[in-house]
């Protein structure tokens, strides 16, 4: 890192007191912006971000399918799950995740309606897990691009230069209606969003949750630049890690996909097996007691 940039560092946090305190936001070469400059800089910096994700392309995806691996990560970054999986997703608010290669668990998300598949049969999603997903949507990078910079109480801001894994990124903040914190790191060479930071207070407890999202190796599909690797922090502490193998757009996916009755079709289907194998796995627990009494 060049001594200039632990410099301008250093300058920013002994500043830090004094600038909070006014309604101005720190640019590059030391000007300082009025809030609708500030504003103006951010939405512009977002505009290139969008042409550098693909343009008309991308802002009119109509549905996403991957393929790719899942790592989950326990409370002391321990491996506790390695999945491949299949996601097919109808931006911004209609996903379907299936496990390859049995697709015997699947989750569907439809708008405020969710369903499972697992081995005990087609059930409603847990009201956890259904926040969760309307949650997630509000801070989905392609959401945010496509249309939450749209909304009218959105407030934007741009706080500066800094560097990120070698990068050199210019950061953008935006502040929605709910009091969430939106900060996006945009690559100053490819214009390309690598790190997202959200940030939010829980409204009973007060306490201020924080997830980093990092976006890399991005390749481009059908004009669309695609991050295949994606990884999520949350106050510190590793959460996830999707590698994807790959992934198509615009390939035309029935809305039937989203539904319960997919689920219920797919239980017809799967279910006989999983009774079967049930079966014949009692079957043999009883052999076996018998064996065993005998």
């Amino acid at each position: 890192m060049r001594m200039k940039s632990i410099c301008a560092r250093l300058l920013c946090l002994l500043a830090a007191p004094l600038l909070a305190s006014l309604p101005f936001a720190a640019a590059q070469d030391g000007q300082i912006l009025m809030p609708e400059q500030s504003a103006a800089k951010a939405k512009q910096l977002l505009q290139q971000t969008i042409e550098a994700m693909g343009g008309n392309a991308f802002l009119h995806v109509r549905d996403i399918t991957c393929i790719g691996h899942y790592s989950q990560f326990g409370h002391s970054t321990e491996l506790e799950g390695f999945e491949k999986f299949q996601d097919y997703v109808e931006p911004p608010n209609m996903s379907r995740t299936e496990n390859l290669p049995q697709r015997n668990i699947v989750e569907v998300y439809n708008n405020d309606k969710g369903w499972t598949l697992d081995r005990g049969g087609v059930a409603e999603a847990p009201t956890a897990d259904l926040i969760r997903f309307q949650e997630g949507i509000k801070k989905d990078i392609g959401n945010i691009l496509r249309n939450r910079i749209h909304e009218p109480d959105m407030n934007f801001r741009y706080t500066g230069i800094d560097i990120i894994d070698l990068h050199e990124v210019d950061w953008v903040e935006l502040t929605d209606s709910e009091d969430r914190t939106l900060r996006i790191a945009i690559d100053r060479s490819s214009h390309l969003p690598i790190r997202l930071d959200v940030e939010q207070r829980n409204p009973t407890t007060r306490a201020v949750t924080k997830e980093t999202n990092l976006y890399s190796n991005y390749h481009p599909i059908d004009g669309i630049q695609t991050p295949f690797q994606t990884e999520r922090d949350r106050n510190g502490m590793k959460i996830y890690q999707v590698f994807f193998d790959s992934c198509q757009y615009n390939t035309g996916l029935p809305a039937s996909l989203f539904t319960r009755e997919s689920l219920d079709e797919r239980w017809q289907k799967t279910g006989k097996k999983e009774r079967a194998k049930e079966k014949k796995h009692e079957q043999k627990l009883e052999k076996d007691t018998a064996s065993s009494n005998q």
